[in-house]
């Protein structure tokens, strides 16, 4: 590595970096720090810790690791191909040598590094997305008879935030009490998640069989209007019902009538009915990332 770089802690490195994520999305055509990680640059709460790479006080390299072992890292552009990428990897793994680097969009950079460090992937997410006519197709919705489809927010104006919030918990805990990041919330978790700039309360969708959560669809739209499918959940008194195409589509009906042309979701690879039911509604896998680790 050169010389002239120095790699040093920092609490919340927030704004410090932004211009160097944003060069390198421009870049590579994909975001180095996910959403979390991106939230972990000015929150403390989440408790990330950051390791920044400058060169004269230019920050050049930043690492992130998770508490959960997981870790992100990106070097601006101009500065690559010095060894400030496998020197940021190294420190990431001297603060714990479990740690799984994510490398969104498995880029050629990120394989070599992999590589060099006699990592492999041990972690595969896809990015599937669905537009035009199989979007128009898959949004199409009929509510099997006896449930009904709300909104958070009208959920909450007829039946109070405490009890919706309570049910919400308890079909994503169920829904995903297998996910590293997606299980075992709490009421701050979820308070937390729902902070987010684009967080709209009638884009979570929920699906109810009298006053019985039976699952929920949380749906995100991007500032270009890509509609996202979030989470989506079935509580476990409701598996193997036929009810997740329904759920589906409740999300992807919405984000249409919102105006999104283009809808994306994120499945780990592995999950193959998962992958088989997204595709068959007309999803395509667009990109892939994925964790590497010892």
């Amino acid at each position: 590595m050169d010389s002239t770089i120095d790699i040093h802690p920092v609490s919340l490195p927030g704004d410090s970096v932004r211009e160097l994520l944003r060069a390198a999305s421009e870049t590579d055509g994909v975001d180095a720090f996910s959403e979390q990680f991106l939230a972990a640059l000015g929150d403390a709460r989440l408790k990330h810790t950051h390791l920044l790479a400058e060169s004269d006080g230019q920050p050049v390299g930043l690492a992130a690791l998770a508490p959960d072992g997981s870790a992100e890292l990106v070097v601006d552009p101009a500065w690559r191909r010095r060894g400030i990428g496998r020197a940021l990897a190294e420190r990431v793994r001297a603060e714990n040598p479990k740690a799984g680097l994510w490398a969104h969009g498995n880029l050629d950079g990120a394989k070599a590094l992999g590589e060099r460090l006699g990592l492999r992937v041990v972690r595969e997410l896809l990015v599937m997305e669905i537009t035009g006519a199989d979007l128009e197709r898959a949004s199409e919705v009929d509510i099997p008879e006896g449930f009904r489809e709300t909104s958070y927010r009208d959920a909450v104006d007829a039946s109070g935030r405490e009890a919706v919030e309570d049910a919400w918990l308890q079909a994503n805990n169920e829904a995903f009490s297998w996910h590293p990041e997606q299980g075992g919330w709490d009421l701050e978790r979820l308070h937390r998640a729902m902070e987010a700039s684009w967080f709209d309360p009638a884009g979570v969708r929920l699906l109810y069989e009298g006053e019985k959560l039976a699952g929920f669809h949380w749906t995100k739209r991007h500032p270009d209007g890509t509609g996202e499918v979030y989470v989506v959940g079935l509580g476990s008194d409701y598996r193997g019902r036929g009810l997740g195409d329904p759920l589906m589509r409740i999300g992807l009906n919405y984000l249409v009538e919102q105006g999104s042309e283009r809808v994306e979701l994120y499945v780990e690879s592995d999950n193959g009915p998962a992958v088989q039911r997204y595709e068959d509604l007309g999803f395509l896998t667009a990109q892939r990332h994925v964790v590497y680790s010892q």
